[in-house]
């Protein structure tokens, strides 16, 4: 089915094109066919307009390679023309499968390899294109986004130096702090956040799922995440409750400060279905501790729903966890890399971000406002209507 849209009406800024890093092959190939699928009947009255030139094909992605010289160093190369186009340009900077040889040695690229990728394609478009759009699902350095003492800024630095190398467009899900646009002012940084995938996955995967105050409640890990629980539990229409996590400043442990104890803040979750929100998972014992002390406060089922997950310490205390009655579901996108291992886990759920981002990158090619897929409130009401979860 076509998309149905008003975008056709909007001549489109320039020619599509699509470059998806190294490890972001799969997204950007889903991406693009929905791309390819829309665009063979949209804006057909169009077609022979010098506007709309290059508007259908067979692929809008952009051939690019990047080569690496045997000390590591490497460099990015456009293999096709990209003059006058509208690029976007999609990075997965935390899949660390993808690998390159160094002295002989195969090894894993870290999220400043990726990142330095990033930076050597944007410079070898050479300023060609008329716009250049970067989609991040997750965002690199996001976690080191203020200064707590002389400590670096690197995420700024990461947004300030994209701009500097001609970036328009900077897009991502679910940032760790959105503030950190702050450091680009003039420039667009959108935030997008993909409760509706969220929730959609929820309600097709949890047959039994029931959607009121009775049965079901929203929990905050942690007070960072209480602006995303709030809109979550909003769109439900349940309660929310949260934990305080209690920090030890006075020692720093792999960069951070240890938690000392969770406290839970709330009404009761006893015999209640409890869906935790957050932006991601690294190691996942912060998570599993959160859990934990919910199951001893007596609450039903846990549904863990987060944008990201990293699984930095492997999947085994996961699946202990699972074993022992601890969580029920694990919600995460396909904005970061997931191992077959992770895809094949009884209690994981991959939602998918492909549509919804060629929503993104179809209408923004036209240069018209994205407001309405920012706000997803009637999609979220619609769904929980159709799966009678709403009155």
């Amino acid at each position: 089915m076509a998309r149905q849209t008003t975008n056709i009406n909007s001549i489109p800024i320039g020619p599509l094109g699509i470059i998806g890093m190294p490890g972001c092959e799969e997204l950007t190939d889903k991406i693009d066919k929905y791309l390819v699928k829309w665009r063979k009947t949209q804006a057909q009255e169009h077609a022979e307009s010098i506007a709309f030139f290059g508007y259908q094909r067979d692929t809008y992605k952009i051939d690019v390679s990047i080569p690496r010289f045997g000390s590591g160093e490497g460099k990015g190369v456009i293999n096709e023309t990209v003059r006058g186009y509208d690029i976007y340009i999609i990075a997965d900077v935390f899949n660390y499968s993808c690998t390159y040889k160094m002295y002989g040695m195969t090894v894993p690229k870290s999220p400043d390899d990726h990142f330095a990728d990033l930076k050597r394609v944007i410079a070898a478009l050479s300023s060609k294109p008329k716009r250049v759009s970067v989609i991040m699902p997750m965002l690199y350095e996001g976690r080191q986004h203020k200064r707590s003492a002389r400590e670096s800024l690197d995420c700024a630095m990461a947004l300030r130096e994209l701009v500097d190398l001609g970036v328009d467009n900077i897009i991502t899900f679910d940032a760790h702090d959105q503030r950190v646009q702050n450091a680009i002012p003039d420039q667009s940084f959108e935030n997008v956040m993909p409760t509706y995938q969220m929730i959609k996955a929820l309600v097709n995967n949890v047959d039994d799922l029931k959607v009121d105050k009775d049965h079901l409640m929203v929990i905050s890990p942690d007070e960072g995440a209480l602006h995303r629980c709030i809109y979550f539990a909003t769109q439900l229409g349940i309660n929310l409750g949260m934990f305080y996590k209690r920090r030890d400043y006075t020692k720093v442990i792999n960069g951070r400060n240890p938690i000392v104890e969770h406290q839970y803040l709330g009404d009761s979750v006893e015999g209640k279905d409890i869906i935790i929100v957050d932006d991601m998972i690294s190691s996942g014992e912060s998570m599993l501790e959160v859990a934990m002390k919910l199951k001893n406060l007596g609450c039903n089922r846990i549904f863990v729903c987060t944008t990201f997950g990293l699984f930095c310490n492997g999947l085994e205390t996961f699946d202990k966890a699972y074993e022992d009655g601890v969580f029920y579901r694990v919600f995460t996108t396909n904005g970061v890399y997931q191992t077959p291992e992770l895809l094949n886990r009884e209690w994981y759920v991959s939602v998918e971000l492909s549509k919804y981002t060629a929503y993104f990158i179809d209408t923004l090619n036209h240069d018209m406002s994205v407001s309405t897929l920012l706000d997803s409130s009637a999609k979220i009401n619609k769904i929980l209507t159709e799966k009678g979860l709403k009155g």
